[in-house]
Order: C-alpha cells, then structure tokens, then sequence
C-alpha cells in the first residue's frame, strides 16, 4: 500500500531516491522494485529498519544492478552531503516532529536542484476526527503532535523556495478505520467492528477489486486519510533570474507606454 505516485517523481535511471522516515519500507522497496533506481530508505526505529529488510528478501531482485539500502537516520541530522538525492520522500513524518519548519529544511538540502520532494501527511478532516473520538490517540508515545491543514502544508515547503506542482489524496477507505479504533481504543484489539474492517482492508489490499478501487476514488475527495504534495527544488540561478526580474517589473509597467 503506497501513499506517494512515483510516476510524479519523475525517476530517471540510475537516480538516487531516499524515503526518510520509511519505517517499514513500503515506499523504498516499492520505488526500488517498481522504477531503476537506487532507493535508501532511514528512519529512527531500528525495529522498523529490520522488518523493512525482511521485507525486501521477499522479492527476487538478483536481476537488479541498482541497491536498495536502509539504516538509521534523523531527519533533522542527515548523514548526506548537500545535493546528494535526485528525489525525496517523506510520508507521514511531519506531523510527528517538533519543528517541521527544520525537517523541510534538512530535506531540502540533501535535495539536488531540479529534483521532487514528495510529502504526505494525515489530512485535516479525518484526522480531527480521531483526536475528538481519543485522547489516547494524541497522547500514544511518539504519536501525532500536530494537525496539517492543506495550506499549512503547502506553505511550509513554498516558503523554502520550493516550486509546488501538485496534490492528491490518499487512502479513503482507511479512515473509517482509524475512526473505528479511536471509538474503541480502550478495546481495539478485541472489537468486532475493527476486526471485521481490518479484514476487509486486507481483502481489498490483496485482492484490488475493480468496485472498491472505484469507491475509493469516489471518496478520495471527501475523506482520503492523507494528503500528499509533489515540489520540485528550483536552481539556485533561476531563482536568482525570477527575482531580480520581479524587482524591475515596477520598472516594465511604468515604461510599458509609448515613448517619445
């Protein structure tokens, strides 16, 4: 189950692709099984790294000549040089951290000019609506410290800079099911209803039938349990170009009647 469209990456062969904050590894392994390219996923969990790297011994890459690498990472402190990454992922990190105005930052940097950083987070509504229903929910040890409106997100990568190119939303039918554990929290684990739906999400997952992918495109708009962002690192000299033009516009306009 992806959050990111890699085909808005705009891989190329060879390229060097890191997931910050993969956890598992689902978009790792995903990007790095699904496009040529060389996928380093990091994260803070090292349980998490290992069963990532279990993970990726399910599939037969013995054809493959680009890597796939995890190890331990953090986001605010990454171990690269500047301009190491042709593209980046961050998916459902942000809300976790203390100053995601830093995380941007660090991403950034590692970023290559002319390369996409792609950033998903829980979406505003159904997100609400698992705060109301628990507390537990807020208060789960390394758990959500924040909620992103769509302009939230959307500014604080623009205000580094970042050229934004799009959005979608992500998972709508699994926000019923978050909203089902936080009604439940005290006794998620033996609930009916959160079983039952569980199972139906495995299904669905495993199965990909034609009629939930088509509900699911019906309620991305309404409750898709995540938003996602796509920006691309602008050259510094473009940059440069588009704001001294901006300086003389005043310039332009004054001028732009007949002379005599």
């Amino acid at each position: 189950m992806q959050t990111i469209n890699f085909d808005k990456l705009n891989l190329k062969k060879d390229d060097l692709l890191l997931d910050m904050g993969c956890g598992e590894g689902r978009h790792t392994i995903g990007a790095y099984i699904e496009k040529p390219v060389n996928s380093f996923g990091f994260d803070l969990s090292y349980e998490d790294l290992q069963i990532a790297k279990g993970r990726l011994n399910d599939f037969d890459v013995s054809r493959k000549k680009e890597i796939c690498q995890f190890g331990v990472g953090d986001i605010n402190t990454l171990p690269f040089k500047d301009e190491s990454y042709d593209s980046v992922i961050c998916s459902e990190v942000l809300e976790h951290v203390d100053s995601p105005e830093d995380s941007i930052k660090e991403l950034i940097r590692v970023l290559k000019p002319g390369g996409v950083l792609a950033l998903s987070v829980p979406r505003f509504f159904p997100e609400l609506i698992c705060w109301k229903l628990s507390k537990e929910y807020q208060e789960m040890p390394g758990g959500h410290v924040r909620i992103f409106r769509h302009s939230q997100l959307k500014k604080l990568a623009t205000d580094e800079k970042l050229r934004y190119l799009s959005f979608h939303w992500a998972h709508a039918l699994h926000s019923p099911y978050w909203w089902l554990q936080c009604l439940f929290w005290k006794n998620k684990e033996n609930s009916f209803l959160v079983k039952k739906y569980h199972q139906f999400l495995v299904w669905d997952l495993m199965k990909k039938p034609i009629l939930t992918r088509i509900l699911e495109f019906i309620l991305q708009p309404l409750m898709g349990k995540s938003v996602v962002m796509y920006f691309r690192k602008i050259p510094k000299s473009l940059l440069e170009r588009e704001e001294k033009e901006k300086e003389i516009e005043p310039a332009k306009k004054l001028f732009s009647g007949d002379v005599l």
